[in-house]
């Protein structure tokens, strides 16, 4: 079926995480204080998601195009360092390019930095990256969803089965709105304590909220022909 709908698409927020990226800088030599820098991609190029949704027919991915992100695209954007999406766990912002987060672009995606800040947050944060508890990072971002000139369509067939592979690929972005650092899908049972899980179960909500929604569009776009 082909979309008729000839009014200006409009943009949707989303979310896209990429996992194990992130880790404490080394300390500068073996007698220098630890360090409390994290790094990390926040974005990476060319790389498939996890399934963001499947049915009985298809399995949808989507992944990021290095044209989406330009230099000048960061450096307009206020972007906000957080954990969980939440804005209230500010770790580092970079407003127009300027302030406590710091980022290059290179062939394999954006590369962020950051000094934790000693803030309760900022702790938590750096003693659940140094032990591994956290590793991912996930950036929130603003496009054209439903414009084929920002987001093309891929369909692939497995040899043998009915099962179509769907990936969207972005190739522009409006805005970029946060960085934030995510736990791993799993998390080590011994490692993480109850409360701490509860604490960023419950911090994790709204973002849950979100990605209901993008599936919700996602659903909606994978029946589209673009």
């Amino acid at each position: 079926m082909h979309n008729n709908d000839t009014t200006t698409p409009q943009p949707v927020t989303r979310t896209l995480h990429a996992p194990a990226t992130v880790h404490l800088r080394q300390a500068a030599g073996p007698d220098a204080p630890e360090s409390r820098t994290i790094e990390g991609y926040a974005i990476l190029f060319n790389t498939p998601s996890a399934v963001m949704y499947r049915d009985s027919d298809q399995e949808v991915r989507e992944q990021i195009a290095p044209e989406a992100v330009t230099q000048e695209l960061l450096d307009s954007s206020d972007i906000k360092m957080t954990m969980n999406h939440d804005f209230s766990t500010l770790l580092a912002r970079s407003k127009q390019g300027q302030g406590t987060l710091s980022y290059n672009i290179d062939t394999r995606g954006v590369h962020f930095s950051f000094e934790a800040p000693r803030t309760d947050d900022g702790d938590r944060a750096l003693e659940l990256v140094r032990r591994g508890d956290i590793d991912g990072c996930s950036f929130m971002f603003t496009c054209r969803y439903s414009d084929p000139a920002c987001v093309t369509r891929t369909v692939t067939y497995n040899s043998g089965s009915d099962m179509s592979q769907v990936l969207y690929t972005i190739r522009s972005i409006n805005s970029i709105h946060d960085f934030t650092l995510t736990p791993m899908p799993a998390y080590p049972d011994t490692q993480v304590s109850a409360r701490q899980l509860r604490e960023m179960t419950s911090r994790a909500t709204h973002d849950s909220q979100r990605v209901d929604g993008q599936v919700r569009e996602m659903r909606q776009a994978a029946h589209i022909t673009l």
